[in-house]
């Protein structure tokens, strides 16, 4: 889903903040903005509604019929506003209550008197309109904790079955907003309009599928007031990380853009060696050596000759090639017969930067340890093995288990999936990508990433800066080639984009 901009922008510009915050964190934000700057709870509502109601007009102009689905706190309360204004502009507004209107407190309560007071008409929700232009999801907002059950959950897929499009206000109701998780069911938002603060749940986990397209505005809310929190991770993206790419120097030679050695493609697996090998050229490598299985050797590299290619029988045989590389990328391709887990034993001990894959990962979680200068890129499967739990456990906290993966394995994190985290040593908070697509669901994507990182480091780049450029570079990539579609996409378009956008000659499509 899109990051999306609009010609007139909200009153923060044009451009998403790159902080991150648990909801927790939001509602810290949200109190000391009332308690010590003096801005009434009441008008942060205002505002939110505002910020809501404009979006809903640019984004959907010719809504006539409008429905509001409100619960009874401040997400209600938000909603309230929007209807008034609606009302106010001429439209048919529909405002249905879940919980109870008796039940609104504080702002909410405060909100809602107001609607009425303009003539607004609040109903019992009992069911939704057959015929409407577009609804507004106020249910829920934040600080849902536990499943939604009931009427709640009724209503919500009720919501989902409908054509109209859905403005979500701050996140999709149900769900989780620090995780992203979905709790039990939650609102698939045509858009999500998000304030204050950007909730780490719109990136993670299912926030991506839930959310629409985003939009934020931090209602104005003093600049001093975010000194004091500490983010919980930092969206990052290729237009941002690009900047640690430097312009080659006029005088470089292949040798000082570093030399990538890639180790693996056991006999059947080859091609993933290959992959890598070709993503770190296109990512700026001077020199890329494959050691690979000699069954195969012979012509891994017939159409790529830029390529070079070593056969290796047994783990002695990787000695002259570790003396010349500088990156070594393990694991495409390296299979976990005694060929693959002999050339691993050899590597994970050696004191070079590694980029650690596949099945590397595989046979790192069999036998852990803990490496001070390697990147571990595992997908949620392979981060399941390496922290004995499952998939499913991995992908319902995905930040916290990119937290544990580098506290138990040292080094730097690029946990892969929808919105990919880069977790390395502290004082550097963990980070999560904005780009990519679901085309990139595709076999050797990840052997792509695996050499695009090696190819970074290679050049230069600190193993946490590797990580992070790599994965936007690669998020980048898939999303240029997405451009003629999702659907069919392969590991070989991602390559192809790689050059024009390390060199910044590609814009990207937000």
């Amino acid at each position: 889903m899109r990051l999306a901009r609009l010609d007139r922008p909200l009153p923060d510009g044009d451009r998403l903040p790159h902080a991150l915050y648990r909801a927790e964190q939001v509602r810290r934000l949200d109190r000391l903005t009332i308690e010590r700057f003096g801005v009434p709870g009441i008008e942060l509502m205002e505002r939110a509604g505002a910020v809501a109601y404009r979006l809903l007009r640019e984004r959907w102009p010719n809504t006539r019929r409008l429905t509001i689905l409100a619960g009874t706190g401040n997400n209600g309360g938000d909603g309230y506003v929007v209807a008034r204004l609606a009302r106010a502009d001429g439209l048919d507004v529909r405002m249905l209550q879940l919980g109870g209107a008796d039940r609104a407190r504080g702002e909410a309560a405060l909100s809602l008197a107001a609607y009425r007071d303009a003539g607004g008409v609040v109903e019992d929700c009992l069911g939704l309109p057959r015929e409407t232009d577009l609804y507004v999801d106020a249910l829920l907002g934040t600080g849902l904790e536990r499943p939604v059950t009931g009427r709640w959950a009724e209503t919500i897929a009720a919501l989902n079955a409908q054509r109209a499009p859905v403005l979500a206000l701050d996140i999709p109701s149900g769900l989780h907003a620090d995780t992203g998780r979905v709790l039990g069911v939650a609102v698939r938002a045509s858009a999500t309009v998000s304030f204050i603060g950007l909730k780490l749940g719109l990136f993670v986990g299912a926030g991506a599928e839930y959310r629409g397209e985003l939009h934020f505005s931090a209602l104005d809310v003093p600049a001093q007031v975010y000194a004091g929190e500490i983010l919980a991770a930092a969206r990052i993206d290729w237009a941002r990380e690009s900047r640690l790419l430097a312009p080659r120097s006029r005088i470089a030679h292949k040798g000082d853009c570093g030399h990538v050695l890639v180790v693996g493609g056991a006999p059947g697996m080859s091609g993933a060696a290959r992959l890598a090998g070709e993503a770190a050229l296109r990512a700026g490598a001077g020199l890329v050596t494959i050691a690979t299985h000699p069954r195969h050797a012979d012509w891994l590299n017939l159409d790529r000759p830029e390529l070079m290619v070593s056969a290796v029988e047994r783990p002695d045989d990787l000695e002259a090639l570790i003396q010349r590389a500088d990156v070594i990328a393990i694991g495409p391709g390296l299979g976990r017969t005694d060929w693959g887990r002999g050339l691993w034993e050899r590597v994970r001990a050696l004191p070079h930067p590694l980029v650690v894959d596949a099945d590397a990962l595989n046979l790192l979680a069999e036998s852990p340890g803990c490496g001070p200068d390697w990147v571990l890129t595992p997908h949620p499967g392979e981060a399941a093995r390496l922290l004995g739990v499952t998939t499913a456990e991995i992908e319902s906290d995905r930040l916290g288990s990119a937290q544990r993966l580098q506290a138990r394995f040292g080094g730097v994190v690029a946990l892969k999936g929808a919105g990919s985290i880069v977790h390395g040593p502290a004082p550097r908070v963990p980070a999560v990508c904005s780009d990519g697509n679901p085309g990139m669901a595709t076999a050797g994507a990840g052997d792509v990433l695996t050499g695009v990182i090696a190819a970074l480091r290679a050049q230069g780049l600190e193993a946490d800066e590797a990580a992070r450029a790599g994965v936007c570079l690669h998020a980048a990539a898939g999303d240029r080639a997405a451009r003629a579609g999702e659907r069919g996409l392969i590991a070989t378009d991602i390559i192809a984009a790689l050059r024009p956008l390390s060199n910044g000659l590609a814009e990207v499509d937000r």
